[in-house]
């Protein structure tokens, strides 16, 4: 019985890398992509590191050939790069030879244009027409990637804060599992705006140093901005197409704490359901977990809840376990798929990440991040996390074949 799910294309750009390999030759030198920002106008632009993509726009639209970047977003234009890595990665020349579906997932949607035509519009009313506006919506990124790829069988916007993207990779695979899909390009992608840095500035967990995940010094998050996508096909597809299989999405779990509106359970309850869901989906033990791609954000409250629910959950054996957000800062909506991305690339070349700038162990947890980059140790599975706002939890499991 065909029942696998097998990721057959990956496609990335961050801070780190235009592209997917760019970004794992970064990660192998230990090059963080965080610094000040050079096309965002904003007044914090020379106090908050963040993970800046060093196109403009127009760059953006040319390396895809579009003429114009006038009527795309930002956020549009990065999911546009990285899904095209990615359907190119899984040599597919047509979305019209099987069931063929795009989950895309966002947190700030257009607002980096919404944020232009505002400023035009207090300068001059004249210019604050309705159509100037139209397409600043968070599904309009998704509506313009999937008639770049002509894909109409299913297509759907997910945004649920931090995990966001996650969930699209969850929900893809779902939707194989259950022979309504036979392929889902499924990711997520975020543009940095003046309004997610004065948002997060106003909760007060912005860092103005490079950020230290389970760090006792840690003081909050860096922001960034970036996409990627995954390409999911069924097992009898792949085998009908001959694809080369990069690896198995193997088991998801999604959970719901509700525990504040901004602020994990300290506990870490949420985040533990959804890692035990994952691995009971995936039908694997603690034991089998070869690395933990954590959530990490560097908060004093985000890496407190996440070391207590992996402690909870792997007890006296835990793997290796880091945060990559110090590379790429924190992607918001895009997250969940850059780090499955990287956790893809994990598994394909037998390496676990450091997380740069730990110094200190924190006072409250037993277990250690990863400090120096990996590749001795057989990578069999992968266990990613991402955690949203309002406790949406989601932990995903990427399996080598």
């Amino acid at each position: 019985m065909f029942n696998k799910v097998c990721v057959t294309g990956i496609g990335m750009v961050s801070a780190i890398g235009n592209n997917v390999q760019e970004a794992l030759k970064s990660i192998l030198l230990q090059k963080s992509g965080l610094g000040f920002t050079s096309y965002l106008d904003t007044i914090y632009k020379d106090e908050f590191p963040v993970g800046e993509i060093k196109l403009s726009n127009i760059e953006l639209a040319e390396s895809i050939g579009i003429g114009s970047s006038q009527s795309y977003t930002r956020t549009a234009l990065l999911g546009l790069i990285a899904a095209k890595e990615a359907v190119e990665n899984a040599v597919i020349t047509s979305a019209t030879d099987c069931r063929t579906g795009l989950i895309s997932a966002t947190s700030v949607g257009g607002m980096d244009r919404s944020e232009i035509f505002l400023k035009d519009f207090f300068a001059d009313q004249r210019k604050g027409k309705l159509r100037n506006i139209i397409g600043h919506d968070c599904g309009d990124s998704t509506e313009k990637i999937a008639k770049y790829f002509h894909i109409k069988d299913y297509i759907t916007t997910i945004s649920t804060a931090c995990s966001s993207s996650a969930n699209a990779i969850m929900l893809g695979a779902r939707l194989i599992k259950n022979n309504l899909l036979d392929r889902v390009v499924v990711g997520g992608t975020d543009a940095l705006t003046v309004f997610t840095i004065n948002g997060f500035n106003s909760l007060m967990v912005l860092d103005r140093e490079p950020c230290r995940p389970f760090d006792e010094t840690r003081n909050g998050i860096n922001l960034g901005e970036g996409a990627a996508y995954l390409v999911l096909e069924s097992e009898r597809i792949a085998q009908q197409h001959n694809k080369k299989v990069l690896c198995e999405v193997k088991g998801y779990g999604n959970s719901c704490d509700a525990f504040h509106q901004t602020a994990s359970s300290p506990e870490g309850k949420g985040a533990g359901l959804a890692m035990k869901k994952a691995l009971e989906v995936a039908q694997l033990s603690t034991d089998e977990i070869s690395y933990i791609n954590a959530h990490g954000t560097g908060t004093p409250n985000n890496d407190l809840s996440e070391g207590n629910a992996i402690a909870n959950v792997f007890g006296s054996r835990i793997p290796m376990f880091s945060s990559t957000k110090p590379f790429t800062g924190h992607t918001l909506g895009a997250s969940g798929a850059i780090e499955a991305v990287l956790s893809v690339l994990s598994i394909r070349n037998n390496l676990a990440y450091p997380n740069l700038n730990f110094a200190t162990p924190m006072k409250e947890l037993g277990i250690v991040p990863l400090t120096k980059l990996t590749d001795t140790i057989s990578i069999k599975n992968v266990l990613s996390n991402s955690f949203g706002f309002g406790g949406n939890n989601t932990s995903l499991v990427f399996s080598a074949c």
